[in-house]
């Protein structure tokens, strides 16, 4: 499996609350926005509020596959290595820079890699790792930082440099090399640091130099090497098969972490840990809940019961493929709660959107809470929890171990429902998620859906929130979608969707003139959400969505595109 997208890490602490943190570092509630894709938020809703007992996790130690272990050290391409290693079907985990040797091994390494990071290793109280990472008891590659903490820990000479690298370079390889093998005699790189060794150490030879560096590249017999530009990064043509070798051929990985393997390995450990116990799972309508209840479902059968909280908010026919999917298709057991008129009453009149979330985050805690206490003793509850939200994915200045963001600590059930929780996803990333969905059998429109807020279309209505306001937000969307698929766009867009605004304009229809609703147009393409630039769709694409809004939406005379990039804008509008 594998998923090519950088994450860019967050920078922010861990607050040891009975009440959870966002990711924001503000005081969890339904009422805050979290940085996380469509089933996050939900979970989110889960957290808030009430004092319930913490959910106990699984030891996540258990059942590991063969790992490259990534050591970070700060650098913005921590998260990335992991992705780049696990597109070569091998499973790769990354872990604080100073995380045991105990730690380490415990995930069945056969190898590791050190991450680049933004200090010095002349820093007072630069990071450094176990000791034993030196000792050759596994093989280690070094990158940028590491490969000058592993220079300069084992006796070498690094110093800042007198010409610093930044960007695209060139390198020239230095006799032969298992890492650099098949790279050719210079290569096209990826550069960024201000210090440069200048001696390696001892037992060490030169593979590599550059015309800014005469150490652009070291190893030595004993399996510890080290490169001073980035393999991960798109910008150097050949790091993927310097990864590969180091991967496949140094360490020996055989390469058979796929999507059938994963599903094969999960659902035994599944089955076996919930015995004849009971699990619930919430959910959304998102990937994440769809992949991980099937999961479930396979492991345990009529053990799970999936709960749907219809607030009447989804996009057009998605409850319905929802319950045609998992009721009908997969058998499962399916509570579909119509909470519509519910939610619409309690956001009557609202207009602030934080006020509608925490709405919706309050309410769906409710009905929820009904639903679950209803079915008795519950042991487990599934989460779409994801490899991302799990990770320590901080600066180098954290000294904590690997946690689990706040917005995942379920806090919003009943107090007296003791349950453990199941994440069978929290390991992977999102696109590993969908090849997992891929292999289960789940179909193209629920494995390939574009990420969707939790409050949903609360919250791409401008204003407030009514009955005629989301059938022409409803309406609207679906032409957006429908065109966008025509063209053969979807697939590569991470979000395209419309918004409702609260102006009206002066137009003109048939012999008359309107006065009718502006709707916007946002389409974007990210890797993860975190950053996002604004999709240059077709101008013909445009001109059909917006023919077919002011013609089949009643109530709209206007349609307007939405150009603006994140940051400084958000992906959505509230």
């Amino acid at each position: 499996m594998s998923d090519s997208a950088e994450q860019e890490p967050d920078s922010h602490e861990t607050r040891p609350a009975e009440r959870g943190r966002t990711v924001h570092g503000e005081v969890a509630n339904a009422g805050h926005r979290v940085l996380a894709p469509d089933d996050a938020e939900v979970e989110a809703y889960l957290e808030t509020a009430l004092k319930a007992p913490p959910a106990r996790r699984a030891d996540e130690g258990d059942g590991h596959p063969q790992t490259i272990v990534v050591l970070d050290f700060g650098s913005q391409y921590a998260q990335l290595i992991a992705r780049r290693v696990r597109e070569l079907n091998v499973y790769s985990e990354l872990l604080p820079h100073d995380a045991g040797w105990d730690e380490i091994t415990r995930r069945n390494a056969i190898g590791i890699v050190l991450s680049g990071g933004p200090a010095s290793v002349h820093d007072a109280g630069s990071p450094r790792p176990d000791p034993r990472v030196w000792q050759g008891e596994l093989p280690v590659l070094g990158i940028c930082y590491g490969m000058q903490l592993m220079a300069h820990e084992l006796g070498g000479r690094v110093e800042p440099a007198s010409k610093r690298e930044y960007g695209p370079a060139t390198v020239r390889t230095a006799g032969e090399s298992r890492l650099l093998e098949g790279v050719g005699n210079s290569a096209s790189v990826w550069m960024s640091h201000g210090d440069s060794i200048l001696e390696p150490p001892p037992g060490f030879r030169a593979i590599a130099h550059s015309d800014s560096t005469t150490v652009a590249g070291m190893a030595n017999g004993d399996g510890l090497m080290g490169l001073q530009f980035h393999p991960e990064v798109v910008h150097t043509p050949a790091g993927r098969q310097i990864l590969s070798n180091f991967v496949l051929g140094i360490a020996g990985a055989r390469g058979d972490w796929t999507a059938a393997s994963f599903v094969e390995t999960t659902i035994a450990e599944i089955r076996e840990r919930v015995g004849d116990g009971h699990v619930i799972c919430a959910l959304s309508g998102g990937v994440d809940s769809a992949v991980a209840a099937t999961l479930v479902h396979r492991a345990v059968g009529d053990q799970l019961t999936c709960i749907y909280v219809d607030h009447g908010l989804m996009r057009k026919r998605e409850s319905e493929l929802l319950r045609v999917t998992f009721e009908e298709s997969f058998g499962m057991r399916l509570r579909m709660v119509d909470a519509r008129e519910r939610f619409l009453r309690r956001l009557s009149g609202v207009i602030d959107p934080e006020e509608k979330r925490r709405i919706i985050g309050d309410e769906f805690i409710r009905v929820f809470e009904e639903e679950a206490t209803s079915l008795g003793e519950i042991d487990f509850l599934t989460q779409g929890t994801l490899y991302p939200d799990v990770i320590e994915s901080k600066t180098v200045e954290s000294k904590t171990s690997a946690k689990i963001k706040t917005h995942h600590n379920v806090g919003g059930l009943p107090a007296d429902l003791r349950f453990s929780l199941i994440e069978p996803l929290r390991h992977l990333f999102k696109d590993e998620v969908r090849r997992v969905g891929h292999a289960l059998g789940l179909p193209e429109a629920m494995v390939l859906r574009q990420p969707f807020p939790g409050p949903g279309l609360a919250i791409r209505i401008i204003g407030e929130v009514t009955p005629s306001r989301l059938e022409t937000l409803r309406d609207a969307d679906w032409i957006v979608i429908d065109e966008i698929k025509a063209a053969g766009l979807y697939r590569e867009l991470w979000q395209s969707f419309a918004i409702l605004t609260p102006i009206d304009t002066v137009g003109v229809m048939g012999d008359g003139r309107t006065y009718a609703n502006v709707v916007a147009v946002r389409a974007v393409t990210s890797d993860d959400g975190m950053t996002a630039d604004w999709a240059r769709l077709p101008y013909e694409v445009l001109a059909k969505i917006s023919s077919r809004i002011v013609n089949e939406v009643s109530g709209v005379n206007r349609v307007v595109y939405d150009i603006s990039s994140k940051p400084p804008a958000t992906i959505e509008w509230e």
